[in-house]
């Protein structure tokens, strides 16, 4: 059996090492319900709602907020999964190169810790899932020992999912994809009928300053899998279109958070308490006929399935190249027991589920910013990665720079973080420049980051770029990319 066969089978076996060229034959298209999967939330319907009764926006507001966040997060994500294809690597394996093999350390240590709470957020949120839909159908109530329970059956299923590699995850995308097609527009035909469109319609609209936070605020959940693109786009060939893996990931994610987010804010027009509920799903019962809601919930739950199987699987590589010298889908188990210790918590203690979600948000962002803007600059003189390189942490790695560091991408980094930081408001931290100025009142401490991160690295003397020795193979894919490719600006 070839390798490629052995790929293409249940269980990926592949680390975090390069994918061979012969192995890389997956479509562009294919990430197009890759990242519809990873959108398949119903925490974007409150968030919509958040958008009329914290924010004050109006419908048409709400619509700029929902075409804007996507476009502006998911093409930043396209634009860094451009290096999977280049690199045929996972994007923490990646940023080796630009930060120095113990330098990356320091970003990947982060980067792994912030996605222990978003895998919490999201496993939490799969759990109020079950548990309404064990309500609305068999008429269970809710109790601390049925919490436990759906939080668990929410985890294990996750890691089944994510443990298996990434064709389940492409598979059940797939399928995922389908069903929540069919059932958003029964859900969009519903709330078209039963709507008070005047209500909604003379809505006051909001300042422009609540409309930028809005758009920010949105945007920061897909900021949050810019690290993460690359592990995606690894398996495409080097002759696959820049162009079109920027084009179908904005599309694969635009195409579920537009319709969410606008729903959202429809709906909290008739029930404004959907932006503040301490269960964030049990509302959709109150709203639609359970025909649609169960159907819907069990749907949304295998979207959230999706979101935290593909956080894992990234999140199993950034646990090897913190040294974690065990296969991928066991460094996934680590991630996996994490989520459920401290998704009980939260489920158990925490009194204000969107407060402590938003709050998190803003920092997740700000942490995944700083690498974002250091590792994208870098993506524009370096067109290709040495996979023995990236392979060796040892002195002899051509990666090694200076003690394992690159001084200039872990200062740019680390300044950036920090300057991020400051710039960012929640209800769990305020950053002393965060007000009167327009980024910390925005909310755009994530942006901060992203620019004040690149700047610095691009002015800053920076290591020599190490190419591979150029193979037949990789030549002649290089030259087709040479001819097909033209760099994409961050954010398109």
């Amino acid at each position: 059996m070839s390798k490629t066969a052995e790929t293409e089978g249940a269980l990926e076996t592949r680390g975090i090492e390069q994918v061979p060229d012969a192995e890389r034959t997956a479509k562009t298209r294919g990430l197009f319900p890759t990242w519809v999967g990873a959108n398949i939330s119903v925490l974007l319907l409150t968030m919509g709602a958040s958008l009329v009764v914290a924010y004050h926006l109006n419908f048409w507001q709400a619509l700029v907020v929902a075409f804007a966040a996507p476009a502006v997060s998911y093409g930043l994500v396209g634009f860094i999964g451009i290096a999977g294809k280049r690199g045929a690597a996972p994007g923490m394996a990646l940023s080796r190169a630009v930060f120095g093999q113990r330098g990356n350390l320091l970003p990947g240590a982060l980067i792994w810790v912030a996605r222990w709470g978003w895998e919490t957020i999201n496993a939490v949120t799969g759990a109020y899932a079950l548990l309404t839909i064990l309500d609305l159908g068999l008429g269970f109530k809710a109790n601390p020992v049925l919490d436990m329970v759906t939080l668990l059956l929410f985890v294990v299923a996750t890691f089944a999912i994510s443990g298996l590699g990434i064709n389940a995850v492409r598979k059940c995308s797939k399928y995922a994809t389908y069903l929540f097609g069919v059932f958003s527009v029964l859900v969009l035909g519903y709330l078209a009928v039963h709507t008070h469109w005047s209500k909604v319609m003379h809505h006051g609209a909001g300042s422009t300053a609540s409309l930028i936070t809005a758009v920010g605020m949105i945007a920061a959940g897909g900021v949050s899998w810019i690290p993460s693109a690359p592990d995606f786009a690894r398996y495409l060939p080097r002759t696959a279109s820049s162009k079109a893996i920027v084009g179908t990931t904005m599309g694969g994610a635009g195409i579920v958070v537009l319709p969410m987010v606008l729903m959202g804010a429809v709906m909290a027009v008739g029930t404004p308490d959907l932006a503040t509920a301490t269960d964030p799903v049990s509302f959709v019962g109150q709203i639609l006929p359970i025909w649609i809601a169960v159907p819907y919930l069990l749907i949304a739950v295998v979207g959230m399935l999706l979101i935290n199987s593909m956080s894992m699987y990234s999140a199993g590589f950034t646990a090897q190249t913190l040294g974690f010298r065990i296969p991928r889908h066991w460094a996934v188990s680590i991630n996996a027991v994490i989520s459920l210790a401290l998704g009980g918590v939260l489920m158990l203690v925490a009194t204000s589920f969107m407060g402590s979600f938003i709050a998190f948000l803003s920092m997740l962002a700000v942490a995944f910013s700083a690498w974002t803007g250091v590792f994208g600059v870098d993506m524009f003189r370096r067109r290709e990665y040495d996979g023995r390189a990236l392979s060796d942490t040892g002195r002899t790695s051509a990666y090694w720079y200076r003690g394992g560091f690159s001084p200039a991408a872990v200062a740019a980094w680390a300044i950036g973080l920090v300057s991020g930081l400051m710039f960012t408001t929640s209800d769990w931290f305020t950053g002393p420049l965060a007000k009167n100025n327009l980024v910390g009142e925005y909310g755009l401490g994530w942006v901060a980051a992203i620019v004040i991160s690149g700047v610095l690295y691009l002015v800053l003397p920076k290591p020599a770029v190490v190419s591979p020795a150029p193979s037949a193979e990789a030549g002649a894919g290089d030259a087709a990319e040479e001819s097909a490719e033209v760099p994409i600006p961050a954010g398109v």
